[in-house]
């Protein structure tokens, strides 16, 4: 009998102690983060389930940006590229990790933002099959993300992949970096 309530006991700490936070006006409130991770491992399969990569040659994940200000992102443009460019190199797809290169446009706070006219010759100094580029709008509700996988050759479109994320919190601060409030 103790041994069941101590379990129990340890149990209820372990549930209360370790997912909940408080955020607002709500004394006691309990509130769970979306699991931006999961969302965007799950967005990433869907982008590959129909992607005609080639095993031999590596893709690059460039900055996610705001809609209407590409040239600007924030941190959570650039924590969601490391999340994508992660989960590709979970499913096999080789990666080229940018950050690495003084040939991508690296602005600090910003990340590694790809211009139209560098794509192709920034793909080809890595034999970059493809490269996935996204953007990101807020509403009041909601963060809209679309990823696009395109060819440095010719700008094509080969995947694409939009879907959606609660604006709560945790999402507005990620955004706040970027200067944006919400």
């Amino acid at each position: 009998m103790k041994r069941r309530n101590f379990f129990s006991a340890a149990a209820l700490i372990g549930l209360t102690g370790c997912s909940s936070f408080y955020y607002g006006d709500k004394p006691g409130a309990t509130w769970f983060p979306t699991d931006l991770i999961e969302a965007n491992h799950r967005a990433v399969d869907a982008l590959l389930a129909n992607a005609p990569l080639d095993a031999q040659h590596p893709v690059m994940v460039a900055t996610l940006v705001q809609v209407d200000r590409l040239s600007e992102s924030s941190r959570l443009g650039r924590i969601f590229s490391e999340q994508i460019a992660g989960r590709m190199v979970q499913r096999g797809v080789r990666v080229v990790e940018l950050k690495l290169r003084d040939s991508v446009a690296l602005q600090r706070d910003q990340g590694e933002l790809l211009l139209s006219r560098e794509v192709r010759e920034v793909s080809q100094s890595h034999d970059a099959q493809a490269v996935v580029v996204g953007t990101y709008a807020a509403s009041a509700s909601a963060l809209y993300i679309s990823l696009k996988l395109v060819t440095p050759v010719g700008n094509a479109v080969v995947a694409a992949h939009n879907y959606a994320v609660p604006m709560d919190e945790n999402v507005r601060v990620l955004l706040a970096s970027g200067g944006l409030r919400y």
